[in-house]
């Protein structure tokens, strides 16, 4: 049975807008009618660039009054958690681009609107819908791996002035940290791979000399070790301050076998040589760029979650919560780490 469709309205008319646009109408399920922005937009000009009638609102409860069922939060990261719990009172289901906020009191702030409100929420860690993680999850799923005791992801991506995102994720109260602001995915996918159960977090930061970074205003480079209630480990690094090609690097380590990247052993499958690794065939996250993550794919999960009236699967509000509450104890780890060593 083909599912009703939904009515979206866009908070924020920039640049990740316009992938969530394309994404939400491709799926078939959602039709964005409605765009609040802080600019004034031409609706007549919008409408033709995205193919459907879009009314154009600057009043934000102007366009919470309207027949919209879903808001996709595009906004900048400070604004996140106010236009999100605006839109929870609104009765509208959410969409959230990352990060939720940019410190954890805002985060809880947006889960009890959701949960006062009754609404579905959907969390842009789309990565955990790329072909990659599919594909490593159901390996990790299947046992191929054994139990993984050790992993790494690390996010190497350097946002320098040539990208379109450095114009204000250079300032703390809009980018917030390294991790908060980019090398979140990596985090969220480590998470992803080892389960939520994290009992340890510490975590250290560093900055680049290149006169291109030095607009950051926090370190932008930090490595996080992680351990786990059942003691296993893993490591996150967060490095957009690099001079080489987008890396979004993944190695896993278990019982069974590991994996790198696209490449894999495993003890499980009878005949593979341990000197060699075997390839897998999936695409590669290789780009920040937003018209290159799966949106189509999460929102269509969304969509189909909605017509079931259940909680969407890997990138809830819940899944979203427990990655930043992560990430605020690695931040607040490597600030006192900072602190230490100044003081000394």
């Amino acid at each position: 049975m083909a599912g009703k469709k939904y009515k979206v309205g866009i908070i924020g008319y920039g640049w990740v807008s316009g992938a969530h646009i394309a994404a939400i109408n491709a799926t078939g399920h959602g039709e964005v009618t409605a765009i609040y922005s802080s600019r004034p937009l031409d609706a007549a000009e919008v409408s033709a660039r995205h193919g459907g009638p879009i009314s154009c609102f600057r009043d934000l409860s102007a366009m919470l009054a309207t027949d919209i069922e879903v808001v996709s939060i595009c906004s900048y990261p400070q604004d996140h958690a106010a236009h999100a719990i605006a839109a929870a009172a609104a009765g509208k289901h959410l969409i959230i681009e990352k990060p939720l906020a940019l410190n954890w009191e805002d985060c809880v702030s947006i889960q009890r609107a959701v949960q006062e409100a009754g609404v579905k929420t959907c969390v842009c860690f789309e990565c955990r819908f790329s072909s990659q993680f599919l594909a490593i999850k159901a390996m990790i799923d299947q046992g191929l791996l054994g139990r993984i005791h050790y992993a790494e992801v690390d996010y190497y991506h350097g946002i320098g002035p040539w990208y379109g995102q450095f114009r204000w994720n250079t300032r703390k109260n809009a980018g917030g940290s390294s991790l908060l602001s980019a090398g979140c995915h990596a985090m969220d996918a480590l998470l992803l791979c080892m389960g939520e159960d994290v009992e340890v977090v510490s975590s250290y930061s560093t900055h680049s000399l290149n006169r291109e970074f030095a607009q950051y205003e926090y370190p932008t480079t930090s490595v996080t070790i992680l351990k786990f209630k059942d003691g296993r480990v893993g490591k996150v690094a967060s490095v957009i301050d690099c001079l080489q090609p987008y890396y979004f690097h993944v190695h896993l380590v278990g019982s069974e076998g590991s994996l790198l990247d696209n490449k894999f052993y495993s003890s499980k499958l009878a005949g593979l040589n341990k000197a060699k690794w075997s390839e897998l065939s999936m695409k590669l996250l290789d780009s920040g760029d937003v018209s290159d993550h799966p949106y189509q794919r999460q929102f269509e999960a969304f969509f189909d979650a909605l017509d079931a009236g259940e909680e969407m699967p890997l990138t809830s509000l819940a899944h979203a919560l427990r990655t930043h509450e992560v990430i605020f104890a690695a931040d607040n780890s490597a600030e006192r780490h900072a602190h230490k060593r100044h003081s000394h």
